[in-house]
């Protein structure tokens, strides 16, 4: 006996269209945040989680999106392009940013944070990945 389309089989279709536009939406949503941040900072957020991991930045912070940065010594970086400052001294502005990955003592001598030694890309990079944390 030859069945025809079922109630529930167009149910399933619709949430499997509408499953693939929210997923098309989110990573069209990524890609305008990827640039959004490369203009901010001239900087790219792949490399720069990439640099986080290398570095090791994971060992005193906890960084979402960086394989094992699980660190409890330094503040976790979650929501970070949402704060107002950097390391509780600076403004949080890119060039801010790039300078305190660079060199923390520039702006806290007493930074438990150690100079970096990123370049001046490989910071941009970073703090590009960081303005990713929304």
């Amino acid at each position: 006996m030859a069945r025809g389309p079922t109630l529930a089989g167009f149910a399933v279709l619709a949430v499997l269209i509408a499953g693939g536009g929210f997923v098309a939406n989110q990573i069209d949503a990524h890609r305008r945040l990827d640039r959004k941040v490369h203009v901010l900072t001239g900087g790219d957020p792949a490399a720069g989680r990439d640099t986080l991991a290398r570095l090791s930045c994971g060992g005193c912070h906890e960084i979402p999106g960086v394989h094992g940065a699980a660190g409890r010594v330094g503040p976790p970086l979650t929501h970070f392009a949402g704060r107002a400052f950097i390391g509780g001294r600076a403004n949080n502005t890119p060039a801010n940013l790039v300078r305190w990955i660079q060199d923390p003592h520039q702006f806290d001598p007493q930074s438990a944070m150690p100079p970096t030694g990123a370049s001046d890309q490989q910071a941009r990079d970073m703090a590009a990945y960081l303005y990713t944390l929304q």
